[in-house]
């Protein structure tokens, strides 16, 4: 009778548990908080400098110039600007930030897709000094981040990512390169982005492969790609009985297109 009861009772201890579990995975979790928008992008003030040789040269005098020059006459200088940086902002309407991770379901390979347009930042460039280009902050609403089913989505966003606590997804560059030295509207270019990644309260350094196409003087479109290990930002997957594996590696990418500001 006794083991009876203690069985009773460890049964329902287990049921409410399980029950607290699905509650808080499953439970609606918090809308976005509002419109995201880009952090400005700061850009250094476009000043014409004269070169160090040029700014070096003695004011010439009549006894120093020979009789056969016009003493009026002076050597031409050299006037080296800075780049003419202008702001292109992320088009939210025509841009898309997404995940991509591969699992088997019930036996059946997939690959779960999260995307959200819900995406913010600028960039900063001189269409006649690419290698000059500067790109800032740029934001995602993990709130806004949506798959193919509404559970799955619970699970990412409450036990996860945890965006109740945690509402964006944030990566801060700190080294461009390979820019080119010329551009030419049409013609896509490859380069490198080395920034941090900050995904709930974990930051880690990642690398984007990124490929650009001017498509006029006023607005540019591209794509973004990494992958990284989940692991590595101190994030967990909860188990479910219907998936058999989910693979280690995450992609992430960044569509977009972005616009001349004013």
């Amino acid at each position: 009778m006794l083991v009876r009861r203690i069985i009773i009772i460890v049964g329902v201890v287990i049921i409410l548990f399980l029950s607290g579990v699905a509650i808080y995975v499953f439970r609606p979790p918090e809308a976005a908080s509002g419109p995201l928008e880009a952090i400005p992008i700061v850009v250094p003030t476009t000043i014409p400098t004269a070169t160090s040789a040029v700014a070096a040269l003695p004011t010439p005098t009549v006894d120093s110039i020979p009789s056969t020059a016009d003493p009026t006459t002076v050597a031409p200088t050299t006037v080296a600007s800075q780049p003419t940086l202008q702001i292109f902002a992320i088009d939210q309407n025509r841009s898309e930030a997404r995940f991509l991770i591969d699992e088997v379901l019930r036996g059946q390979p997939v690959t779960v897709v999260g995307v959200t347009n819900q995406v913010a930042g600028q960039i900063a460039l001189d269409p006649n000094v690419p290698s000059a280009a500067q790109v800032g902050v740029i934001q995602i609403n993990a709130r806004t981040l949506a798959t193919d089913n509404e559970f799955r989505n619970r699970a990412i966003k409450n036990a996860i990512l945890r965006t109740n606590q945690f509402e964006l997804i944030t990566f801060t560059p700190r080294i461009i390169n390979g820019l080119p030295e010329s551009v030419t509207i049409g013609v896509p270019f490859e380069f490198t982005i080395e920034g941090d990644l900050t995904i709930t309260d974990v930051t880690r350094p990642v690398t984007f492969t990124v490929t650009v196409t001017p498509i006029s003087p006023t607005e540019i479109s591209g794509l973004a790609q990494t992958t990284i290990l989940y692991r590595d930002f101190n994030l967990t997957i909860p188990d479910s009985p219907a998936v058999d594996t989910v693979a280690d590696e995450v992609r992430l990418e960044l569509e977009f297109v972005a616009t001349l500001i004013g």
